[in-house]
C-alpha cells in the first residue's frame, strides 16, 4: 500500500523528487522546554542529575542527527523564565523543580556546543509577549518582569503579558536578545507568540493607544506596534552579528486568500501580525508559519506564504503532533503529502512540532523522514540579501591512513578565515571529480578545523574520492578543492 501511495504522489508531483533531494534545505525541529514537554525530564537535585539531564539532551540530538535534521529551535525563554545564565530573567524551574534556582550549568551553552558538534545550527526560541498566569507570575516573586518593569506589563483575562504598544517593550525584548547574541555562539533568534492574544478587543492598551496612536485605527496601530518590535530587534541584531538569523513563527495563515477562507483564524486579522509587511520591509531572514492544518487549510496557504516571501526563507511548521491519537489521529499520508508538496514547490524547508513526536516515531513519521525524505544531509540555504561573496576554497587537500578503514583528510585553511569565521564541508563519491552539487555526496558539514577523519561503517559504504569546500556563516560556499586521484584512488584495503 505504501508503495502505491508513493507512486500516486510521484505522478502528481514529479518523479525526480525522490531521487534528487535538495542540497540546501532547512530541516528544523522545535525542541520544547516549557513544562518539560520535550526536555528536560530529569530535575536536578545533585551533580549526578546534571549529567543525566545533559545525557537526555545528547540522546535527543543524536536521534535528530540520524535523520539529518540540521536546525534545532531550542526553547531558551518560556514565560518570563530562561534556560541560560541571565542577568535579566531567572532560570526556568523545569531544570531543578524550584523557582529561581541555579541548575549548576548553562543549558543554552551546552545545547549550542552539542548542536555544532553535529553540524547543526542552534536557534534560541523565545516566547515573546505572554508572561504566564497569575499563579506563575506570583511564584517568580521579585525576579518577575512584572515586578522589575511593571510599566510594560498588563493583566488581561487573568494572564500577564508584555504590552506590545508600550515603546519600552521592544527595548526590553532586545535586551534579552542582546544578552544571548553577546554571550553565546547562537545561529539564530526565533520569536514565538510575537503577537496580541486572540481576538483581544479589550486588551488593556487604551492608554498607550491614546498616547502613541497617531491617528491610526486601533487595529492598524496594534499591527504597527508588533512590526516596530520586529524591526527594532532585526536592525539591532544585524548591527551586532549580521549572520545571526532572525525569524518568527506566525499564525499559519496570513489572511484569507482569493479562493480559500482562513475560517476566522489568521495572523493579520486576529492577532495583529502584519507578516506581509515584515517580508516586504526585509526585517525577517526566515519565517516558520505554524501550519498545523491539512488539506485545503494547508496547501493554498503554503503557496500564499511563498508568493509573499520577498525571497526570504519560508519554512512551514508541520503539526506532526496531530498524528498522536490523543491529539488528532492523523494518518501518516497527511504529513507525507505536505512534505512532497513543499519540496515540489521549492519552499526552503520544513520544521516539525514537536520533537517528542518525531523521535518517538509516532505512526512511523521518523522512519518516513529518515528513509524517504532526508536520505542525505542538507546544507543551510544561503542568505544573499545579507552577503553574496563566497569565501575562498581551502588549499592543499591531502590524506593519509591512520588505521585500517580510517582516512585522515587535511587541508590548508581558506585565506578567508583571516577575515571571517568559516567552516568546511567534506564531500565524497566514487567518481572523480566529486560532484559537489549533489546532496548525496555530502559526508560532513560545519567542520571548524582543517582536518576530518573519514571512517565508513563498512567497506561497501566507503568512497574513493574526496573534495572540501569552505562555507561562511551566511551559507555562501566556495568552489571545491579536490583530492588528487593519484594519491588515494583506492584507499580502502
Amino acid at each position: 500500500m505504501k508503495q502505491i501511495i508513493l507512486f500516486i504522489i510521484c505522478l502528481l508531483f514529479g518523479f525526480n523528487m525522490l531521487c534528487a533531494q535538495p542540497k540546501f534545505e532547512v530541516r528544523a525541529a522545535w525542541l520544547t522546554t516549557a513544562y518539560g514537554m520535550d526536555w528536560p525530564r530529569t530535575k536536578i537535585r545533585s551533580t549526578a542529575d546534571i549529567k543525566k539531564q545533559k545525557q537526555e539532551l545528547i540522546t535527543i540530538l543524536d536521534q535528530l542527527q540520524e535523520a539529518h535534521i540540521n536546525t534545532i529551535l531550542f526553547q531558551a525563554r518560556t514565560r518570563g523564565e530562561v534556560f541560560y545564565k541571565s542577568n535579566i530573567e531567572p532560570f526556568d524551574s523545569e531544570l531543578t523543580g524550584k523557582k529561581n534556582d541555579n541548575p549548576g550549568y548553562d543549558p543554552l551553552a551546552f545545547v549550542i556546543e552539542e548542536c555544532h558538534k553535529r553540524g547543526m545550527e542552534c536557534h534560541a526560541w523565545l516566547i515573546a509577549i505572554p508572561l504566564g498566569n497569575q499563579n506563575h507570575v506570583r511564584s517568580l516573586g521579585n525576579s518577575s518582569v512584572t515586578k522589575k518593569r511593571p510599566s510594560i506589563c498588563v493583566n488581561y483575562n487573568r494572564q500577564y503579558f508584555l504590552n506590545p504598544g508600550h515603546p519600552e517593550t521592544k527595548v526590553y525584548l532586545m535586551s534579552i536578545v542582546d544578552e544571548i547574541i553577546k554571550n553565546y555562539d547562537i545561529d539564530g533568534i526565533h520569536f514565538d507568540y510575537l503577537r496580541y492574544p486572540e481576538r483581544a478587543t479589550r486588551f488593556p492598551d487604551q492608554k498607550e493607544y491614546r498616547q502613541y496612536g497617531k491617528g491610526l485605527s486601533l487595529d492598524q496601530w496594534r499591527k504597527e506596534s508588533i512590526t516596530a518590535i520586529v524591526r527594532h530587534v532585526y536592525q539591532n541584531v544585524k548591527a551586532k552579528k549580521p549572520w545571526v538569523k532572525v525569524s518568527t513563527s506566525p499564525v499559519g495563515k496570513l489572511k484569507d486568500t482569493p479562493r480559500y477562507s482562513s475560517k476566522g483564524w489568521n495572523a493579520h486579522d486576529v492577532v495583529h501580525q502584519d507578516v506581509n509587511q515584515w517580508l516586504k520591509e526585509g526585517i525577517q531572514d526566515q519565517i516558520y508559519p505554524m501550519m498545523y492544518f491539512r488539506g485545503n487549510n494547508f496547501f493554498p496557504f503554503a503557496l500564499d506564504w511563498q508568493e509573499r516571501s520577498n525571497e526570504r526563507q519560508v519554512i512551514p511548521g508541520l503539526g506532526i503532533y496531530f498524528l498522536d491519537p490523543r491529539e488528532g489521529n492523523w494518518t501518516l499520508d497527511e504529513v507525507e503529502r505536505q512534505l512532497f508538496f513543499l519540496r515540489n514547490h521549492k519552499l526552503n524547508g520544513q520544521a516539525f512540532y514537536r520533537t517528542e513526536f518525531l523521535i518517538n516515531n509516532t505512526k512511523d513519521v521518523f522512519t518516513l523522514i529518515k528513509d524517504e525524505f532526508y536520505d542525505y544531509p542538507a546544507l543551510q540555504p544561503p542568505m544573499p540579501w545579507l552577503k553574496t561573496d563566497a569565501p575562498l576554497p581551502p588549499q592543499n587537500l591531502n590524506a593519509q591512513y591512520v588505521n585500517r578503514g580510517y582516512l585522515q583528510l587535511n587541508w590548508t585553511p581558506s585565506l578567508s578565515a583571516k577575515e571571517e569565521t568559516v567552516y568546511y564541508v567534506v564531500y565524497g563519491s566514487n567518481e572523480y571529480p566529486v560532484d559537489c552539487s549533489k546532496a548525496q555526496h555530502i559526508i560532513a558539514q560545519r567542520i571548524p578545523n582543517e582536518e576530518y577523519i573519514y571512517a565508513p561503517i563498512t567497506p561497501w559504504e566507503a568512497v574513493r574520492f574526496f573534495a572540501v569546500t569552505t562555507i561562511d556563516r551566511y551559507g555562501n560556499e566556495s568552489e571545491p578543492t579536490q583530492l588528487s586521484p593519484t594519491l588515494y584512488n583506492d584507499w580502502w584495503r
